[in-house]
This record gives structure tokens, C-alpha cells and sequence, in this order.
């Protein structure tokens, strides 16, 4: 039984992975602010042996025991990171410092939860590890993107200074239950509105593109890197490489849901990437890892999840 403490654990992904590593047999110490998670989505887990909550934000240090970390600490949805920029940015820089420095004093392994918005509105498509990125430092995304970028920068020095082991898994589109209603990201939109029959909104002309991987493929993939030899410290991409444009992913929503929803269509935000699909041949290769759930399996089951809770 290992001692494993993950930072936004009350969150939409890390909500399922302490109840993962929970279910494996670890001893698990969620922490989280609870500015975007939510103490429901870690209801089953309350009051369960080996299981402790820990209200706390990653912006200020904690000293607590611990064999592996999990940073999953930060504001993932344009509409959160977007309202407290420089929350974001503190959350990503000292964040991942203040864990960096107890993965150090517990002698701890340490996993960073990167993005696929490292690589900015990408010139090369997909995208590869390899790739540096095409951000934009001062546009209204770069607290998150930059920030994100600053924390890779962090973990791979600290791996130098301290011979610490590190990995650096960079998540593309992730969905699936415990996704905030209102936080904004494409999949709960289209759901939410579908279900309230209201418009779906497409903001652009709908031809721009993602690649959805469902929660419980992103968490195998995410134990994969941690469980990973030493020498394995990313950054890999950890994400579905089938590519759907915007409508097409509006259509099977209102398909599934019979939704009389009616599409219309907005301008597209300053920055928004036109194109997003990860190469995922280095998680193939190193961690024996591709997504497996497909799309309109899992938009089933995130629909089920909003209907249970709107």
C-alpha cells in the first residue's frame, strides 16, 4: 500500500483517480481548494478507511507523508482560468514548486498534469512531444497555457538538481461524469444545452477540430506513466487521436439526446486553436497505452451523468 497524494483531487479528473488508486488499495490523501472541484464528486470515498480530504490550497506548502504525487492542481476550463488569471498562474508555478519540494523531502515520485495547451493554436499537426508549441505569452489563454509550460520547466530542473523522478503526461480533450455543468469545455456545453433545449452554440464555423478521450482512459494512462521505469519522464501525450470537428460532435450530441436544440453559431474566441489531435506514439510505445472507449460510448455515458445531476 502506497501513501498517494493527489492534488485537485476533488476535481473532474481527479476524482477518478483517487477513486482508482483507492479501489488498487492505496492509502490516498486528496487535496483540493474546491475552486472547480466539489466535494460531491469524492462523495463515495468520504468516511472510507485509507481515505483523508484535505482542504487546502497548492499555492501555499504542506508537509504531509507521502510515496507518490499526483499534481493535478489547477483550473482546466477557459471560463475558470480565465476569471482568476493570475490564480492560474500561481496555482501553476507554485503549485507544482511547493510539491516538487515535498516529492523531494518524502523522497516521492511526482507526476505533473500537463495540457495539450502547452502547444498553443499548432502549426503541426497532430502533435508530438517534440513539438515546442505556437503560444500566444500575453493573450487571454497564456495564464493557463504559459503557466502549464512554466511547471514542465520546473519538474525537468528539479529532476536535474535533485536526481528526483519525474513524469510529465500531457492531457489532450478529456470528458466523462464529474465534469462541471457550467465550466465551458465543448462536451458539457453541447450536452448541457442539449438536455435544457436550448440553442447549441458553435462558436467559428464548426470546422475547427479535437480529439475526445474518455475519463477512464486518461486515468489508465495516467497510472501507466506513474507505474513507468525511471527513465521515463515525458512529457507524453495522453489523449484519442480520432479527430471530430465541432459540428460533427453537435450533431451526435443532438442525435443522442433528441434534443430539438437548434445549432447556431458565434465568433471564435481570441486564440482558440483551430486543430488539436496528440501523436500518440510514444505512450504506445513506452507505456503499452491507446484509448480504448469510443466516442459516442462515452458521450452515453456523460449524458447519463448530467441527466442525474441537472
Amino acid at each position: 500500500m502506497k501513501r498517494i497524494l493527489v492534488t485537485g483531487g476533488s476535481g473532474f479528473l481527479g476524482s477518478h483517480l483517487c477513486q482508482r488508486l483507492h479501489a488498487q488499495g492505496h492509502y490516498i490523501i486528496c487535496l483540493d481548494n474546491n475552486y472547480t472541484g466539489s466535494e460531491k464528486n469524492i462523495t463515495p470515498l468520504i468516511g472510507k478507511k485509507n481515505f483523508e480530504f484535505i482542504n487546502h490550497d497548492v499555492t501555499q506548502p504542506i508537509d504531509v507523508k507521502c510515496d507518490e504525487i499526483y499534481n493535478l492542481a489547477c483550473p482546466a476550463s477557459p471560463v475558470h482560468y480565465q476569471t482568476k488569471p493570475i490564480f492560474t498562474i500561481e496555482t501553476s508555478y507554485m503549485g507544482a514548486k511547493n510539491m516538487l519540494d515535498l516529492a523531494v523531502k518524502n523522497k516521492a515520485k511526482i507526476l505533473q498534469a500537463s495540457t495539450s495547451e502547452v502547444y498553443g493554436d499548432p502549426e503541426v499537426h497532430p502533435q508530438k512531444e517534440s513539438y515546442w508549441g505556437h503560444v500566444n505569452p500575453i493573450g487571454p489563454r497564456a495564464c493557463y497555457d504559459e503557466g502549464k509550460r512554466i511547471a514542465e520547466t520546473l519538474f525537468v530542473n528539479y529532476q536535474k538538481a535533485y536526481d528526483l523522478e519525474i513524469k510529465i503526461m500531457r492531457i489532450f480533450n478529456t470528458y466523462g461524469p464529474n465534469m462541471h455543468p457550467q465550466d465551458g469545455r465543448v462536451v458539457s456545453n453541447f450536452i448541457v444545452q442539449a438536455l435544457a433545449g436550448k440553442n447549441i452554440t458553435i462558436y467559428g464555423d464548426g470546422k475547427q477540430t479535437r480529439s475526445f478521450c474518455y475519463v477512464d482512459d486518461n486515468i489508465n494512462g495516467m497510472i501507466a506513466l506513474m507505474n513507468s521505469p525511471k527513465d521515463i519522464t515525458g512529457p507524453i501525450n495522453i489523449g484519442n487521436p480520432h479527430e471530430f470537428t465541432m459540428l460533427e460532435l453537435a450533431e451526435i450530441v443532438l442525435k443522442m439526446t433528441n434534443s430539438k436544440s437548434k445549432i447556431i453559431f458565434e465568433a471564435l474566441p481570441v486564440d482558440d486553436p483551430m486543430q488539436r489531435k496528440p501523436d500518440i506514439s510514444l505512450a504506445k510505445t513506452h507505456l503499452n497505452w491507446e484509448p480504448k472507449i469510443p466516442l459516442k460510448d462515452g458521450l452515453v455515458k456523460t449524458t447519463e451523468y448530467f441527466k442525474s445531476i441537472l
